[in-house]
């Protein structure tokens, strides 16, 4: 592939572009004089991490485009022992409302932070790249610091190459085909069905798997515990309701019905699926008899967090990681009010779910704006971040503070894992390069509150890497065609959820099937199918 050799050629070929005399010629000219390479190139050694040359007191701007994360850096001893170390100090912004309208406006004002983590399949990557707002990672390696390519996966640098060969961002959480080779058996998905265990056990255990069963659960939870410490129960939680729509009623319960992604090497049209039509009119069934709180189709996830910390929702369809906080909070509290994953929503035939686990596209993307203020200490960082030295420091922090040599193993030390990790700045508290498959060299051992959670997706997690990253973004045409068709159904999804009977469903759904035909839905379908079959040749080569 032409992308891949033009970043394997950069690497195999470093040594040879450091020591040369000069890096371009001016135009035709013909002169046999060689320039003489900077004092700054001269000093690059690509087998040494270059943030030890300098260690210099430096603060980076980096925006996180998550309104939910809230830490601040050098709030614990993990990220005031990796600014001892570097000298890095991290000024970490979040948008206070509305994550696409902060983004949205950063681009349009051309001003930006010195580094931008943001989702790997948001529009705003592709409108940074297009915009030259972001710097080729790659370049920034050749020129200030190779030991980059020593580093990083070539894969996931490929994965996410543009058709200049050049690369803008790196992922978190990314698990590429030599991950999976190595750790498939330890692999797990976040995707779980949860309800409150003393709630559900003393409801019998009721079996949700079924539209009949879910519904008659949530029927009797309401009834048996209408309230949760003088507050209402909240029968059922979901992800957040955005202007795109509502990730557990999509994605996330196509593949607890175990929907095909493919058929026949042809992309399958998920959405219009019988049997998840039948299961969203299931949900709007709960809705009709007052089993849906307005609470989910307006909280966003600060909410959604005090709630399930509060132990406010009966069951929730929702990613185990993303409450891990709160669940050790109630766990803390009253351990029989934790969550647990049981079978959730399952197709007429009640196989088994088709979870989503650990993907080569991650799930965050990590970019250097052409704002930097110091690009040979930001690739520095980065390097040092995406290196085993970096994604040991923040699993586990500082030796002999929040974790020692035990039993012949670095991990954490008991009163850190008996607290919690987010206190201390260990393992996922700093997310923005976590490398999964090498987090599990460092992971402490699951605590009870986590495995009742984790260990139910065992076995049901498949590596669905050849579907990430479909959606196309951008200015392009059929960017901005998949654009207003999520919107549309960011509209229709509530509607159908609140319609007061099935044959208003229809005509919803129906409607919005006819406007994404009228806006080119086959453009998309085209763009996603080609997409596919690259990323089906990216991971067998």
């Amino acid at each position: 592939m032409a992308v891949m050799r033009k970043f394997i050629t950069a690497v195999t070929l470093i040594s040879l572009l450091l020591t040369a005399a000069g890096c371009a010629s001016n135009g035709g000219n013909k002169s046999s004089e060689t320039p003489k390479p900077s004092a700054e190139q001269t000093a690059l050694n690509p087998d040494a991490p270059g943030w030890k040359d300098n260690t210099d007191p430096i603060t980076f701007d980096w925006y996180l485009n998550y309104s939910w994360f809230q830490k601040k850096w050098g709030s614990d001893p993990t990220s005031q022992y990796i600014t001892k170390k570097t000298g890095v100090n991290l000024n970490l912004i979040v948008p206070a409302g509305n994550e696409n309208e902060k983004i949205n406006t950063m681009i349009a004002s051309g001003k930006l932070p010195d580094l931008i983590t943001l989702d790997a399949n948001d529009d705003a990557v592709k409108r940074l790249i297009e915009g030259k707002m972001v710097l080729p990672l790659n370049e920034l390696a050749d020129q200030y610091d190779p030991y980059f390519y020593k580093v990083i996966d070539p894969s996931k640098a490929s994965w996410f190459a543009e058709p200049d060969g050049n690369f803008y961002g790196y992922p978190n959480n990314s698990s590429s085909p030599r991950d999976y080779a190595a750790n498939e058996s330890l692999f797990t998905s976040t995707q779980t069905f949860m309800v409150r265990k003393d709630m559900y056990e003393a409801l019998g255990k009721p079996d949700m798997r079924t539209p009949e069963g879910f519904i008659n659960a949530l029927k009797l939870a309401k009834e048996k515990f209408p309230e949760v410490d003088g507050q209402p129960l909240i029968p059922l939680g979901l992800h957040e309701f955005t202007d795109t729509g509502n990730y557990a009623l999509e994605n996330y319960l196509q593949n607890f019905l175990a929907i095909p992604q493919e058929v026949d090497g042809k992309l399958n049209d998920r959405t219009t699926n019988p049997e998840y039509i039948s299961w969203l009119k299931t949900f709007r069934q709960a809705n009709s008899e007052g089993l849906l709180s307005k609470d989910i189709f307006i909280d966003k996830r600060p909410q959604m967090e005090e709630k399930i910390a509060q132990g406010r929702y009966f069951a929730m369809l929702f990613q185990w990681k993303d409450m891990s906080s709160q669940q050790n909070i109630v766990y803390q509290k009253d351990p029989s009010r934790i969550y647990m994953s049981i079978d959730g929503p399952s197709n007429s035939k009640l196989e088994p779910p088709t979870l989503s686990g650990p993907e080569i596209g991650g799930w965050g993307l990590t970019l250097i704006s052409k704002d930097v203020k110091d690009k040979k200490r930001a690739i520095e960082f980065l390097t040092y971040m995406i290196s085993e030295e970096g994604q040991k420091d923040f699993a586990l922090g500082e030796k002999g503070v929040t974790y020692d040599t035990i039993d012949g193993k670095d991990q954490l030390y008991q009163k850190v894992i008996d607290e919690t990790e987010f206190d201390y700045g260990t393992q996922y508290s700093y997310f923005m390069m976590t490398d999964y498959s090498m987090w599990l060299r460092w992971a402490p051992p699951t605590k009870e509150q986590y495995t009742i959670l984790e260990d139910w997706t065992r076995g049901k997690t498949h590596n669905f890497s050849a579907f990430s990253n479909l959606n196309p973004q951008g200015t392009t045409e059929e960017g901005i065609i998949s654009q207003k068709i999520r919107q549309q159904w960011g509209k229709a999804l509530p509607k159908m959820i609140l319609s007061k009977s099935d044959e208003d469903f229809d005509v919803i759904f129906n409607d919005f099937l006819q406007d994404r035909e009228k806006l080119g839905f086959d453009k998309v379908v085209a763009f996603q199918q080609k997409k596919y079959e690259e990323n089906v040749a990216k991971l067998t080569q």
